[in-house]
């Protein structure tokens, strides 16, 4: 059974990951509108992926005999200046929502919930592998600055995650061993 405090910190990263969820479905909406339906794509995948985090603990909340409560999610940003713009909002994003993980890993540790912290430590991996992926973007897009042919070569690349070509294609590494 989950302790109080425990059960209300997973409750907010749940709300969290619902929250990360909304935010890539915006920036997927503004690059769609965009004309670089790579990068629409790719945070389409995102946003998957962290509707699958907020499930995964749903599941353990509930696994653990606590009661999962949601809270509404408020709008997120619409627009951005451009590409790299973007990017570094989803990049400074996976950095805060890195920093709500190891708070929880903390509180775990706090209360002697061996269980929670144990399941936490995929997701330390996940935020890990998460914050290098934004990164290297990032850097890509430093690169080709606004250049027309660049971006598009970018977003063709971006396009390919979910067909064997970016990294968490399946919800995390190794998430099927995980459950």
């Amino acid at each position: 059974m989950l302790k109080e405090p425990i059960e209300a910190a997973l409750n907010d990263q749940i709300n969290a990951e619902l929250s990360s969820e909304y935010v890539y479905l915006s920036m997927a909406a503004y690059f769609e509108d965009s004309g670089v339906p790579g990068f629409a794509s790719w945070m389409r995948a995102q946003a998957a992926e962290e509707h699958a985090h907020a499930m995964r603990l749903y599941d353990y909340v509930h696994e653990r005999d606590g009661r999962v409560t949601l809270d509404a999610i408020d709008a997120p940003q619409r627009e951005w200046a451009s590409p790299k713009a973007a990017f570094q909002d989803a990049y400074e994003h996976e950095v805060k929502i890195s920093g709500m993980i190891d708070d929880l890993v903390a509180l775990a540790r706090e209360e002697n919930d061996n269980a929670t912290e144990n399941m936490l430590q995929w997701f330390v991996a996940e935020q890990v592998e998460e914050e290098a992926t934004a990164r290297d973007i990032l850097d890509k897009l430093e690169l080709v600055g606004q250049d027309g042919p660049g971006l598009l070569m970018v977003s063709q690349e971006l396009g390919q995650r979910g067909s064997g070509g970016g990294a968490g294609d399946d919800g995390g590494p190794d998430a099927e061993s995980m459950e």
